[in-house]
């Protein structure tokens, strides 16, 4: 099956570096953490678009050897993960294709809610498919376009598609950044001042990518927007009519960074918020404040210092392991908690503990986090979550379970409780959140806290059915 799940990605662009390669490089390295099952570089010299991708991590593939043959001074990164019946080299980025209109290097984050039924139109005019990813339809629609220039097809594909992208194209000679007009994933831009070159420019899907290069974060490209870079410098330009902005809180929850700016906001800044908030409203007479690293850290610092109870690392995160949210199976899922995670002994025994996590989505990790945490001696382990129970999948970009096997859709919050072991579990209330990302001009998703969903589906069964059968 068609796989509509393409789930959160880092992505990276620079344009006008002598050693774009190696600065592409860099930034998805430091994107590594929005995907770990493959990684991939184009760049363009001006005469050709070349291309390199494979299965693993970053540092893994581009050895000094792979990056000394992708030439030019521009190129574009991707760092991927996938769910089940995805995984595999042929749905790795960037997709590099000749076109009638070139060769053309494409990377993408987010999710085409109507990419099935745009392929099987392809499909049924004879369209042949190499890929399972929504991203190849781009391709294909740019292509198939009148249009002559390349800015122009991509305009004219991207009216053509609904839901979540923020995107980047490569061709010989230019770049070509946008963001689809609800603008529910992020992509930054920046700038590097090189001496005696002419000002180069990054656009990468966390701030926290520019900080490694050196780079300057100037400002969100808008969505809706397209920004072109080439010989002529920097052209912005609106390709759809405004809509209501649906940035993706998940983004501020735990998928990005700490020390990024997504959405013009610091990560570290709306997380601590977050704890402060639960501590304010979810107090529990306790000794110790422990994270669940490394997501929960940032919101259990604001929870100690709002409730004045001390924080203690009391459990330590192997970081050699990939994120258990993101790998592709339940069994590696379960397997990886025990060696994810250790318990510091001399920290919990005895002692009343608050658990701080980012979220619970089916509760099998929560569970088996608090048994450990029992295990090390602790007397009662409180569960505080810093955000709202999760009762919807997400249509847009990020891996969350379809409605049966997400916990909070089907169970009581004491139901929770009494399943994942805990004395007590609190979840940080919808309007806290909206007040920790200072989302006061309602510019965020909450759909899989909420189940209203902020687009329209062409065929809502035909997605579900799809999320189901990863």
């Amino acid at each position: 099956m068609f796989d509509q799940w393409h789930e959160e990605c880092g992505v990276f662009a620079v344009y006008g570096h002598p050693e774009a390669t190696n600065v592409a490089n860099l930034g998805i390295f430091a994107l590594q953490h929005r995907g770990q099952e493959s990684a991939g570089i184009a760049s363009a010299d001006g005469t050709d678009v070349y291309c390199f991708k494979a299965m693993g991590h970053v540092a893994d593939i581009f050895t000094p050897g792979v990056v000394s043959t992708l030439l030019g001074d521009k190129a574009i990164g991707h760092t991927r993960y996938s769910t089940t019946g995805d995984s595999g080299e042929l749905n790795a980025q960037p997709f590099c294709v000749g076109t009638n209109k070139g060769r053309l290097a494409l990377a993408h984050n987010g999710n085409i809610t109507n990419g099935m039924d745009i392929r099987q139109a392809l499909e049924e005019e004879g369209a042949i498919f190499s890929a399972s990813s929504d991203t190849e339809v781009v391709l294909h629609l740019i292509s198939r376009s009148r249009e002559r220039t390349v800015p122009a097809a991509l305009r004219d594909a991207l009216l053509q598609l609904e839901g979540a992208f923020s995107l980047v194209l490569l061709t010989k000679n230019e770049l070509i950044v946008a963001r689809d007009p609800h603008g529910f994933r992020p992509m930054a831009m920046g700038y590097m001042e090189i001496p005696g070159h002419k000002m180069c420019y990054v656009f990468a899907s966390e701030t926290c990518a520019f900080d490694l290069i050196g780079a300057v974060y100037l400002s969100d490209v808008e969505p809706g927007e397209m920004v072109i870079v080439n010989a002529d410098g920097v052209t912005r330009e609106r390709f759809a009519p405004r809509r209501p902005k649906a940035q993706c809180v998940f983004e501020h929850v735990y998928f990005s960074r700490p020390d990024s700016i997504v959405f013009g906001r610091p990560v570290v800044q709306s997380r601590e918020l977050m704890g402060r908030l639960l501590a304010t409203h979810h107090p529990v007479e306790a000794d110790v404040v422990v994270p669940v690293p490394d997501s929960g850290v940032a919101a259990a610092l604001g929870y100690s210092a709002e409730s004045e109870i001390p924080f203690r690392m009391g459990l330590i995160r192997n970081h050699h392991v990939g994120r258990t949210f993101i790998e592709p199976s339940q069994a590696i899922r379960d397997f990886g908690v025990k060696l994810k995670l250790n318990p510091v002994r001399h920290l919990l025994e005895n002692k009343r503990v608050i658990l701080v996590d980012d979220s619970i989505v089916r509760g099998t990790t929560s569970r088996k986090i608090v048994r450990m945490v029992r295990s090390a001696g602790a007397r009662e382990v409180h569960l505080r979550i810093s955000c709202p129970p999760t009762i919807s999948p997400c249509f847009y970009g990020v891996d969350t379970p379809i409605k049966s096997e997400l916990i909070a859709a089907n169970h009581s919050v004491d139901e929770i409780r009494r399943y994942i072991e805990a004395d007590s579990l609190a979840y940080l209330p919808i309007a806290d959140l909206r007040e920790a990302v200072q989302d006061h001009k309602h510019e965020y998703c909450y759909a899989c806290y909420t189940g209203d969903y902020p687009t329209d589906f062409v065929n809502l069964e035909e997605l579900i059915s799809a999320k189901s059968h990863r």
